[in-house]
């Protein structure tokens, strides 16, 4: 029987972009990236795997924590007081996403790396 890999359904995600289309929101385009995530639904999540998930989602909420208070003085020097605070939020989430993409990217580059040396 077959697990199911549920990070394949981040690719859900996606599907944000269509209303960025609809509502002329341009901003929300970057949910495309999301669809980056539909490969995972063909991944057998092994425990090599999931402890590959962990470490790369520790290092993005590190990554988030970080960020956001710096992101926090930025956006209060850029905006007001009522649109900094969801900026600064926003834009730690993004560093989150990224950051946790470019780290499974790179555990798995180095597990692959590691399997052909086998």
């Amino acid at each position: 029987m077959k697990k199911i890999n549920y990070l394949g359904f981040l690719s859900l995600l996606s599907l944000i972009a269509i209303l960025g289309w609809r509502t002329g929101n341009i901003g929300l385009y970057g949910f495309f990236g999301f669809a980056a995530y539909i490969r995972y639904f063909w991944v057998i999540p092994d425990e090599f795997f999931l402890l590959n998930v962990q470490k790369a989602a520790t290092v993005a909420v590190m990554a988030e924590m970080i960020s956001l208070v710096p992101f926090m003085f930025i956006c209060a020097y850029i905006y007001d007081g009522a649109k900094a605070v969801p900026m600064s939020f926003g834009l730690s989430f993004a560093v989150t996403i990224i950051v946790f993409t470019v780290a499974l990217t790179v555990l798995e580059w180095k597990e692959r790396k590691g399997a052909e040396n086998d």
